[in-house]
Order: structure tokens, then sequence, then C-alpha cells
């Protein structure tokens, strides 16, 4: 069983901000928190900058409690819309709750909003399967979207710098 977890925002900020918040591992760990955590399982922590490829993490429930491995498997896309950034992550639970996921398939875009090109239109869809638990996990899933395209609208005044990780080690 297949379900789906969307997002539409508008982000004060402008697209090419926004983008270079999707490819910081920073960002990602601000706006799922305090709700969840990541313990990169990288040689070195966490990079400065997401790049293409595979990057394992241990999710922390509430940012300490090990809830299991997940690999994060990155594309980034920006040729096939005209106008478009996208962010594709394909990866896998290993071990833990995000074993249970069969499939994965997360998509994050930006791109200039209609009614004005200087801030960012951002959309992001969620695609996965966790056999007869998918809806125990939609139900867990959706909350947390919501949460990060909350802290996301937050945050995004903010995409004016370079993201540094907070503690390489983390």
């Amino acid at each position: 069983m297949r379900m789906v977890v969307m997002l539409k925002e508008r982000l004060a900020c402008p697209p090419e901000q926004a983008w270079r918040a999707l490819q910081s591992p920073t960002v990602m760990r601000e706006v799922a928190g305090p709700w969840l955590g990541y313990a990169s399982e990288e040689d070195g922590g966490f990079p400065s900058t997401w790049t293409q490829g595979d990057h394992p993490v241990r999710l922390l429930g509430a940012g300490l409690v090990p809830m299991g491995q997940q690999d994060i498997d990155l594309t980034f896309d920006t040729a096939t819309h005209q106008g478009v950034r996208i962010v594709r992550d394909t990866g896998r639970g290993v071990d833990g709750v995000p074993g249970v996921l069969r499939s994965w398939y997360h998509r994050m875009a930006v791109a200039p909003h209609p009614d004005d090109p200087t801030e960012t239109l951002y959309r992001d869809r969620l695609e996965f399967d966790a056999g007869p638990l998918t809806p125990a996990m939609w139900a867990g899933l959706w909350p947390l979207w919501q949460w990060r395209g909350l802290r996301l609208k937050q945050l995004a005044p903010s995409f004016d710098h370079e993201f540094a990780p907070e503690d390489a080690a983390a």
C-alpha cells in the first residue's frame, strides 16, 4: 500500500537561497527537530553540504532515542524542468523504524514563486510503502512533514548565508 505526504509552501527567500538550504544537513536537522534528530554514520560526520549519493544516518526520536538507521540517497536535478531545482532521495530504511519502509521516494522542489519571483515556491512530496503498517507510518509522517514545512517557512528569511554543520561529529 503506497501513501503520499505533500507540502506546497511560499518561502520568504529567493530560490537560490532555498536551493542552497535544501543541500544543507544543518537545515535538515533544524527543520526536523526537536521531534526527530539525525546522527551521521559517515566518516567525519555530516558534510557541510550534501553531495549526490549515499549518506547513512541514525534517526533519533526527540534527538535522543535511537530509532534505527536510514540511507539517504540523493540526486540533484536542475535540468528536467526549466527554472525548477529538485532534490530526490531514493534512500531506504536499514533497520528499526525506518527498516519497516518497503519503499521511499522523497522529492523537494524549489522555483521562483509565480506571484513574486524574489520568493520561492517550495514543493515537497514523499511517497512510501510500509505494507500493512503504511497507515500507521502515515499517521506519524504527516505531522512531521507539517512541522518541517512550518520550520522551513520560519527559517527561510535567514537562508541568506552559507550553512555549516553545527558539529561535524554529530
